[in-house]
């Protein structure tokens, strides 16, 4: 990891430029919400793809984030099908694989869990075992030119089943077979109406009698009957989004809260809620930042982690994410280590190695960061 001068613990210098140089850990990321736009043009005039609104890359990248701002989650995933578009040979997938490991190791992010649906890159004729070899071979790329820059991260890889299509016992073998070269969980992601979790769960229980790790979208555009489903009949680990269990939380007017037998046992049992807050505004999941779940549940010590969803279509990064929510709920240096250390709990890698990062490089950084004592472990 490349050594960083100290940062003087005063809420002054909590800045986009200062949080950058902090040890960040992102566990909801999608390969395909976060091309550069560059890339996109690029890709688009290799492949004769014509479809692009515009070929400027900083109007290209305000039109994601303006189209993605409709407040609905169905239009916010249109958006997808240039970005699919254009991913559908093997060149364009290591390279935006590598690009995305460079980015997220530039904004600091020393471990990601980067996700995507293999099925939606084999338009173009690639299979689905070459969709995966392909974009671990971007990310090994990625990782060892940020590494030559002085960037140390580590990508683990989450495959996605479509919950509208009906691949997910497919796509979970696919997780299975490529376990131990860099797939690490599974996932299923698409509009949650009128697709509850509880169609795949036969792929769910294959998961699980291989030991294997998966979250589940829930929570973001359908309710507490989603992360209920989510939990006790799926068994999800993590809940990707998860903003509706706050539905199930009552704050009365004197400031005293009520948590619903649902939340309790959301709370109770540490189960992970992966927040994507600037998303969440633009699906309409949240009316604000101000008025996002993730202040109330972030107080109330739910295990919440703060991540990006789609950089292209939100204009973000974790950085950007961080200074945000500092912004806006006074958040200091130790909030952001609870944060990031919360994030690193959860990770779906093995808990030696989620230790290493936690004892060798989050707290000794933020120690430093915050003006403690060193930290020895």
């Amino acid at each position: 990891m490349r050594s960083k001068p100290p940062i003087e613990a005063h809420h002054e210098q909590l800045t986009q430029r200062t949080i950058k140089r902090a040890p960040k850990v992102l566990l909801h990321d999608h390969l395909d919400g976060g091309l550069r736009p560059a890339t996109v043009i690029e890709l688009a005039a290799e492949s004769g793809y014509r479809d692009l609104p515009t070929t400027d890359a900083a109007e290209l990248g305000e039109w994601f984030v303006a189209t993605a701002s409709s407040g609905s989650l169905e239009d916010y995933l249109k958006t997808f099908a240039h970005t699919c578009g254009l991913m559908q040979s093997r060149d364009a997938l290591v390279r935006v694989a590598a690009e995305c490991a460079e980015d997220l190791a530039e904004d600091g992010v020393v471990y990601a869990e980067v996700r995507y649906a293999p099925e939606l890159f084999c338009e173009g004729g690639l299979d689905l075992d070459t969709v995966v070899q392909a974009v671990q071979d971007g990310f090994d790329q990625g990782s060892r030119r940020a590494a030559e820059r002085g960037f140390g991260i580590r990508i683990g890889t989450l495959l996605c089943a479509m919950r509208q299509n009906a691949r997910s016992m497919e796509i979970a073998e696919l997780a299975i077979r490529y376990r131990d070269v860099g797939v690490v969980g599974f996932d299923i992601a698409g509009p949650e109406a009128g697709f509850p979790p509880t169609r795949n769960l036969d792929a769910f229980e294959y998961l699980r009698q291989n030991n294997a790790h998966f979250t589940i979208h829930a929570g973001e555009a359908f309710g507490l009957p989603s992360i209920w489903e989510a939990i006790q009949h799926c068994g999800a680990e993590r809940l990707g989004h998860g903003v509706s269990i706050v539905d199930d939380i009552k704050v009365a007017a004197d400031g005293s809260v009520q948590l619903g037998r649902l939340a309790s046992y959301v709370r109770d049992r540490r189960v992970p809620l992966e927040m994507c807050p600037s998303s969440n505004v633009q699906t309409g999941a949240a009316r604000s930042i101000a008025e996002h779940p993730i202040g109330l549940l972030a107080r109330l010590r739910f295990r919440v982690t703060v991540n990006t969803d789609n950089r292209l279509m939100s204009g973000c990064t974790v950085s950007s994410e961080f200074a945000t929510l500092i912004e806006e709920f006074g958040y200091d240096w130790a909030d952001l280590r609870w944060f990031t250390v919360n994030a690193m709990k959860s990770a779906f890698i093995g808990f030696d190695e989620r230790l290493e990062l936690i004892n060798n490089v989050i707290k000794p950084s933020y120690a430093e960061i915050l003006g403690e004592p060193p930290y020895d472990g």
